[in-house]
Order: C-alpha cells, then sequence, then structure tokens
C-alpha cells in the first residue's frame, strides 16, 4: 500500500514567519544581525547547530545547548498560535480518500509533535509519528529507520514529503522517493539544486501521481 511520510515544520505547518522572528530575538540579543525572509530561506539547514554558526552564534563563547533552549522554550510557547498550511488539512483528506497510508516524520521532539498535531485536529490521518527524542534537532534518519521497521512500511511505495534539503537527504538515505514543497524554509532555488521534484503549494499534490 501507498505510504506518504510528511515532514512537518514548514511543510504541513506554516510556522515559518514564526521561526524567523524567534531567531531574530536570539540574534538581537547577542547584537547579530537579523534575518528577513529571503536571508533566511538561503541559510536555515540541518543540523542545526550549522546553522546558527552561519547566522554568526560563536560557540566560543557559549554552548550551543544554550541559544538551541532559547529557541525551543520561545517556540514552543508561540507554535500554538502558528495554523497549517492552507491546503494541508485538504490534502491530508485526499490521501485519506485514496486509501493511502500516512506517518509524520520530524525534527521536533516527540512529546511536542504530538502536543502541536493534536492541537492543529490533524492527529487522527496519522498511523504513525516519529520526532526526535531531545530538543537539538540532529537527524531525522535514525527515527526514519525505526518508523519504517514498525510500520512495515514498503519503501518502494512510500513518499517523503518535506520543504527543506535535509527532507530530501533524508529520503535518500532511506531510499525513499522524495517531494520538495516550495513553501517553507527554503528557497525553491536551494530545493531544485538537490534534483527532487519540486511544487510551490501544497495543493498541487492532488494532481500528483503518487
Amino acid at each position: 500500500m501507498q505510504s506518504i511520510i510528511w515532514d512537518w515544520n514548514g511543510t504541513l505547518l506554516n510556522d515559518l514567519d514564526f521561526c524567523i522572528s524567534t531567531i531574530n530575538v536570539l540574534l538581537k540579543k547577542r547584537q547579530l544581525d537579523i534575518l528577513d525572509r529571503f536571508s533566511y530561506k538561503e541559510v536555515f539547514s540541518f543540523p542545526v547547530k550549522d546553522y546558527y554558526e552561519a547566522i554568526g552564534f560563536d560557540f566560543s563563547k557559549e554552548d550551543f545547548s544554550i541559544p538551541a533552549r532559547e529557541f525551543i522554550d520561545l517556540y514552543n510557547s508561540g507554535v500554538p498560535r502558528c495554523n497549517l498550511h492552507a491546503a494541508a488539512t485538504e490534502v491530508l483528506e485526499h490521501f485519506k480518500n485514496m486509501g493511502l497510508r500516512q506517518f509524520v516524520l520530524s525534527a521536533m521532539q516527540q512529546d511536542m509533535l504530538e502536543k502541536t498535531l493534536e492541537h492543529q485536529n490533524i492527529l487522527h490521518y496519522f498511523e504513525g509519528v516519529a520526532g526526535l527524542n531531545d530538543h537539538y534537532a540532529v537527524s531525522k534518519i535514525e527515527r526514519g529507520e525505526q518508523l519504517i521497521r514498525r510500520y512495515s512500511i514498503n519503501k518502494a511505495e512510500a513518499t517523503i514529503i518535506g520543504d527543506t534539503n535535509h527532507d530530501f537527504e533524508v529520503a535518500q538515505q532511506l531510499e525513499i522517493d522524495c517531494i520538495l514543497v516550495a513553501d517553507g524554509h527554503q528557497s525553491v532555488e536551494r530545493l531544485e539544486a538537490t534534483g527532487a521534484k519540486v511544487i510551490e503549494e501544497l495543493q498541487q499534490l492532488k494532481t500528483l501521481p503518487i
């Protein structure tokens, strides 16, 4: 049976502007240059420690865990105010009606991931949900392997849908097809550079052969 493995942040959840405003709080505190949408989409990456260094954090002066914890605390307190992307529920319902299995694979911490999915009233669409077990968003590959084993997902009949080149890297490591949506945390140019199929918005998924 065909399976969809969704990324969460930026793909289904429209948290781009909130993430920019949150990281800018940390940058201002350290008297570093703040980010706008363009600069953020050009620099955001995984692992997030590398992204932090790229925007000016100096981990010879403070441990990475300090801004990482600051960001997570600010993010978790405000993420309930974020909305889903406009067509998210419509597309989830479309795939459900097609009889597809749906899962979430996210760099968000597991408990918070489940809470945010429930808050958005879409948890029931997913057969399984896999987040990370710590806050530092190192990699989704191991969790993806666990998800595949636990739910006996057929890789040949699976597609990862995400919004970053890291989602493509995860898909490659897991040997699964990938579609990237250029409506999240990275620019369309960076996504297209992966060679993956790139679409502008979720609505287009309804017209693609999955």
